[in-house]
C-alpha cells in the first residue's frame, strides 16, 4: 500500500472516530437512564400539547367566567357565574338533553348494527376476505366528510332514492306516517331528526365495528369449544361468554360514537330541521356577533359529559380494547 493511500485511510478513520465519539458519549449517558431517554422522546410533543393545545383550551374556557357588554359587544373581564346560570334555562337544558339523547341513540344503533358485522369478521373471515371487509368498512372514511353528508342529504330528499324506493314498493304511506310524527318527523327525511339520526349512524358506524372486531378476535376459540362441550347452546354461549368478553370493545367503540355525536354541529346543520344541538349553539355564539363567554361555558358541558362517560368506560375495561 502506498504511503499517500495509507495517510488518506488514517485520516478517514480519524474523522469517523471524531464523528462517532459524540454519539458514543450520548449512548453512554442514556444507558441505564430510561427516565432521561423517555423525557427526551416525549418532552417535545408533550410541551407542544401542553402549551399549544391545553393552554389555548384553558384560555378559551376561562372566558366562561367573564361577561359580555350588551352595548359594545366586548368581553368584560369581570369574574362571574352568569353564563353557568344561563345554562340552567329551560331552552338550554332542552338542547343538552336532546344532544345527549341523540348521542345515546346513535351509540346504541351503531352497537346493534356493528356487532354482527364485527363478529362475522373476527370468526368467519381471513386473508383476502377479511381484507375486503376492512376496505368496505374504511372506504367511506376515504372520502370527504362533507361530501358524505351532502350525498346523504340528496339521498334523503323528497326527490331522492329513499322516497323513490318507498313509492315503488308502495310504502310511501309508511314514510309519510314517520315524517308526520312530531318528535322525529319533518317536511322530508333530509330535514328531520330521524334523517339526522340515520346520517349520524352511517358516518360513525366504522368507529364502532373496528374495536368490537378487535375484542372478539381476542376471545380464544378454545373457550367457545369448551362451552359447546359442556352442553351450552349457541344462545347461552353468546350471552354468558362472547358478550361479556366483547363488552370492552363495545364500550370502546361507544366512546367514539358518543363523543363524536355529542360535539358535531355539521350534520344537524345540514340535515336537521332547525333543531339545535350543543355543537350548533357553541358555533353560533362564537365570533364577533355572538357571545363568546356563553359559548365557552356551553363548551364545558360536553367536556364534563365525556369525562363522566370515560370514567364509566374505564371501569368497564374499554381502554383494554383500544
Amino acid at each position: 500500500m502506498s504511503a499517500p493511500h495509507s495517510a488518506s485511510l488514517a485520516m478517514s478513520q480519524a474523522t469517523d472516530s471524531v464523528r462517532v465519539r459524540p454519539l458514543r458519549r450520548l449512548s453512554t449517558l442514556l444507558y441505564g437512564r430510561s427516565g432521561l431517554l423517555l423525557a427526551i422522546l416525549l418532552g417535545p410533543p408533550l410541551l407542544w400539547l401542553g402549551i399549544i393545545y391545553v393552554g389555548s383550551l384553558l384560555m378559551l374556557l376561562s372566558n366562561a367566567f367573564f361577561g359580555l357588554d350588551e352595548f359594545s359587544g366586548q368581553i368584560r373581564h369581570e369574574l362571574g357565574l352568569q353564563n353557568f346560570v344561563a345554562l340552567l334555562r329551560a331552552e338550554n337544558l332542552d338542547v343538552i338533553l336532546r344532544t345527549v339523547g341523540m348521542s345515546l341513540l346513535v351509540t346504541l344503533a351503531c352497537a346493534l348494527l356493528g356487532f354482527p358485522v364485527a363478529y362475522y369478521m373476527a370468526r368467519y373471515t381471513s386473508g383476502k376476505t377479511r381484507a375486503l371487509f376492512y376496505v368496505g368498512i374504511m372506504l367511506p372514511l376515504w372520502s370527504s366528510y362533507l361530501v358524505r353528508v351532502y350525498a346523504w342529504k340528496l339521498i334523503l330528499a323528497k326527490e331522492g332514492v329513499v322516497s323513490w324506493l318507498a313509492d315503488t314498493l308502495g310504502l310511501d304511506w309508511l314514510l309519510d306516517a314517520i315524517l308526520s310524527l312530531p318528535v322525529i318527523g319533518g317536511p322530508s327525511l333530509s330535514f328531520s331528526r330521524i334523517g339526522t339520526f340515520i346520517v349520524f349512524v352511517y358516518v360513525w358506524l366504522p368507529f364502532m365495528i373496528l374495536p368490537i372486531q378487535a375484542a372478539v378476535e381476542r376471545i380464544p376459540r378454545s373457550l367457545l369449544e369448551a362451552s359447546g362441550d359442556l352442553g351450552a347452546t349457541p344462545a347461552q354461549t353468546f350471552r354468558t361468554l362472547i358478550l361479556p368478553l366483547a363488552l370492552p370493545g363495545v364500550v370502546a367503540g361507544s366512546i367514539f360514537t358518543f363523543s363524536l355525536t355529542l360535539g358535531d354541529y355539521i350534520i344537524p346543520g345540514i340535515i336537521g330541521n332547525s333543531t339545535m344541538y350543543i355543537g350548533q349553539v357553541v358555533y353560533m355564539q362564537q365570533g364577533t356577533a355572538g357571545n363568546l363567554p356563553f359559548a365557552a361555558a356551553f363548551s364545558l358541558v360536553p367536556i364534563l359529559i365525556i369525562a363522566i362517560y370515560l370514567t364509566i368506560a374505564k371501569r368497564l375495561g374499554a381502554f383494554d380494547a383500544l
